[in-house]
This record gives C-alpha cells, structure tokens and sequence, in this order.
C-alpha cells in the first residue's frame, strides 16, 4: 500500500490562492474601461488589484513549495480578506450579498485558512 509521506494541504490552498487571484485579476480587468470613460481615479485601483492578485499568485507559489512565511503571509491576507468582508457585509453600502458573494469573500479564506493552519503532527517547512 503507497503511504503519503506529507500532506497534500499545500497543494490545495495553492489551488484556492490561484482561483482567488484569478477572481481579483477578473475585477481588475473589468474596472480597466472606466479609465478609458474618465474615470482616472480608477486606474489606480486597478494597478493596485492587479499588483494584489499577483501577489496572491507568489503566495500560492509559496505555499505550494512549502515555505513557512508564505504560509503566514497567507493567512494574513485571508484574514484581512475576512475583515473587509465583514465590513461589507456589516455597512449597508449596496454591496451584493448572494451566495456567490458569501463563497469568494467568506467560505475560499476560511477554506485557506483551514488548510494552512498548522498541524502539529506535520513537519511545514
């Protein structure tokens, strides 16, 4: 019988970091053509999603090849992703809170955090 030696965790919080990247790359993109409507103050958010979602993307990397800062990194943001969901759930501010909404903000970083917390009976280099 084949024995695991480790965990196949990372690789699943690398898959939910991709799709989370992916998900902040789509938001980017899809706010790009209000700059081209005059909108210039929006450019900047997207430079700044897009910077985000690469980020998350490394992070994913970096758990994937097991590296214990990207691990706490990842749980940083999926915490601070937690809190901003929160609060938009919380300020009634017309923000959509449907099942889709509730999945990407509140169930894929709990999922992560889930998968990235330390277990003490394995070795997470």
């Amino acid at each position: 019988m084949i024995k695991a030696e480790t965990s196949s965790k990372p690789e699943a919080a690398f898959v939910l970091l991709g799709m989370q990247s992916l998900f902040w790359f789509i938001a980017a993109i899809s706010s790009a053509p209000f700059v081209l409507a005059g909108e210039y103050a929006m450019a900047g958010l997207v430079v700044v999603t897009l910077l985000l979602s690469l980020a998350t993307l490394l992070l994913g990397i970096g758990v994937l090849w097991r590296r214990r800062r990207a691990r706490g990194f990842a749980i940083a943001l999926e915490v601070v992703c937690l809190f901003g969901a929160a609060l938009l759930l919380l300020i009634p501010i017309g923000a959509n809170h449907g099942p889709v909404s509730l999945m990407v903000n509140v169930a894929l970083p709990i999922a992560v955090i889930v998968l990235l917390r330390k277990d003490p009976r394995e070795s997470f280099s």
